[in-house]
């Protein structure tokens, strides 16, 4: 691609890109207060869940309004931005009914945001730009997400 076809595509300014990066950092606070042995070791886990989560649904409005935007968007990609929301409030219902929590949770939870930018592509409203840094957070995000379901076994 020259450097023609890379400006045409750039929808993104470095403040963006980041606050984007920037946005990893409360997963990562939340590894190191569990990894310290801190007292809030537990808290820190709902805090990880609750922004993961919080994240997860931001996506979902993201989709929505891409959608909205292109004017040009079926059912499908409405249906598919509602369900972050939905299955995010799903994977909480564990924690609140007492069964095992968070470990599995942020698990599944981990692994969607991981795989988020599948749909970004599907849908195919985001230029290459905003695509290539929503694959670098949603890796970052998912990852710190999954190991922190991981090492939720050391605070429980």
């Amino acid at each position: 691609m020259d450097g023609q076809d890379s400006n045409s595509q750039a929808s993104l300014t470095p403040a963006a890109r980041a606050l984007g990066y920037a946005g990893l950092l409360p997963q990562a606070i939340c590894i190191g207060l569990i990894l310290t042995g801190h007292e809030w070791r537990y808290s820190a886990l709902a805090g990880g869940y609750a922004y993961a989560a919080a994240i997860f649904s931001f996506l979902g409005g993201v989709w929505w309004g891409q959608a909205v935007q292109s004017q040009r968007a079926t059912t499908g990609a409405y249906v598919l931005a509602v369900m972050p929301s939905l299955i995010a409030v799903a994977l909480f219902l564990p924690w609140t009914f007492g069964w095992e929590w968070p470990g599995p949770a942020l698990l599944y939870l981990g692994a969607l945001i991981l795989g988020s930018p599948m749909i970004d592509r599907a849908l195919g409203f985001a230029q290459g730009d905003f695509l290539q840094l929503r694959w670098h957070l949603s890796i970052g995000l998912g990852g710190l997400t999954i190991a922190l379901g991981l090492l939720s076994e050391r605070v429980i």
